[in-house]
């Protein structure tokens, strides 16, 4: 697992850290008992804060993305499946909001979007 971070990205490097972790747990790159790098490992890696890694897996931990043992490390939760396909339907729903919020702004009528999005879908 690869994680970029960005300093000119709106977001705040512990949210781009947590989002990006997240992404690889829903799409199935981390697996359930995925032991994920320490958090000093993933601070030099990044060159940035362990309070900033620190953050991110805190996150993570509170979203039950993740669990934290003491002395041996943070793994990939398992057993939320239903908690990661939420986690997946929420961010569906805001990318559709702003499709949407974006169509109305161009003029495009909503049956000139049901189209383009059955043909996104076919295609």
């Amino acid at each position: 697992m690869e994680i970029i971070v960005s300093n000119s990205s709106a977001s705040p490097i512990y949210e781009q850290i947590a989002q990006q972790i997240k992404n690889a747990i829903l799409a199935g790159e981390l697996a359930e008992g995925t032991l994920l790098p320490s958090i000093r490992a993933l601070a030099n890696d990044l060159r940035i804060s362990v309070i900033t890694t620190k953050r991110a897996y805190a996150e993570l931990e509170e979203a039950g993305f993740v669990s934290t043992v003491q002395g041996k490390g943070t793994f990939v939760s398992g057993g939320n499946l239903e908690l990661l396909r939420e986690e997946r339907l929420r961010q569906v729903e805001r990318l559709l909001e702003q499709a949407v919020a974006d169509a109305e702004a161009a003029g495009v009528t909503a049956p000139e979007l049901h189209e383009m999005l059955d043909l996104l879908i076919e295609g």
